[in-house]
């Protein structure tokens, strides 16, 4: 099988600027994905999709390849990952004759990645037959206790009936970490309509960031050091 890795990295950061690129410990953020997608051994190519050259510079710098700029029609606040995605393939196929078997799509944002949890995913997806990989963590609280609140302030909860129950009665529910997907080709050029299989690939929570905000980086920052201190794998 031919791998692909797209790593997405748009320039127009509003909270952090540069974000894809900003000091993190010494080194580019995104350089951690891509040294992390490397260390793999998975892919027979490591792309960065981005629209900016600055980021491009720092990619190629890192070994990573930009073998052409995203269009700013796909560089919004409102486009996901997976239609960046799909756009890198099918540019790929068109533009570069490149074709690929499965394709990961990888955060730039992920400085707490490891390779060992790629090769992990990995495994699941071709075992499994999947058309996707979805990479997910823990709740850390019981999501079957969530509440809103009202205009008066005064909290209702979604599942009243699960309100007296113990936290060890409730059934475990996970979430998108925002790390990684993997996808078959036919994701991306569906032949028929079948149901689309898709499995899930559960990470610790001490592996698992969101990085939108400054107070977000930093806070990195600072698990990143107690993961690496700790030994935790």
């Amino acid at each position: 099988m031919r791998n692909l890795a797209v790593i997405p990295a748009r320039g127009g950061s509003v909270r952090i600027p540069h974000k894809n690129i900003c000091d993190f410990e010494g080194r580019p953020l995104i350089s951690y994905s891509i040294e992390a997608a490397q260390k793999s051994g998975l892919f027979d190519m490591i792309m960065v999709s981005t629209d900016d050259e600055k980021i491009a510079a720092v990619a190629r710098e890192w070994g990573a390849e930009v073998p052409f700029m995203r269009s700013a029609e796909l560089s919004d606040h409102y486009t996901g990952t997976f239609a960046v995605t799909k756009d890198a393939v099918l540019r790929l196929e068109n533009e570069c004759h490149q074709f690929f078997d499965s394709v990961c799509c990888i955060y730039a944002t992920a400085p707490l990645l490891t390779p060992k949890y790629l090769k992990e995913a990995y495994e699941l997806f071709v075992s499994s037959h999947a058309d996707s990989v979805m990479a997910c963590c823990e709740f850390n609280f019981p999501v079957q206790r969530a509440q809103y609140v009202d205009d008066d302030h005064c909290p209702h909860p979604f599942m009243p009936d699960c309100m007296p129950m113990r936290s060890q009665d409730l059934k475990k529910a996970v979430h998108d970490a925002g790390q990684f997907y993997f996808y078959a080709k036919n994701r991306f050029h569906p032949v028929d309509k079948h149901q689309e299989v898709v499995r899930v690939f559960e990470l610790p929570r001490h592996r698992v960031l969101d990085i939108d905000t400054p107070e977000d980086l930093a806070l990195a920052r600072v698990m990143f050091r107690a993961v690496k201190e700790l030994g935790l794998d």
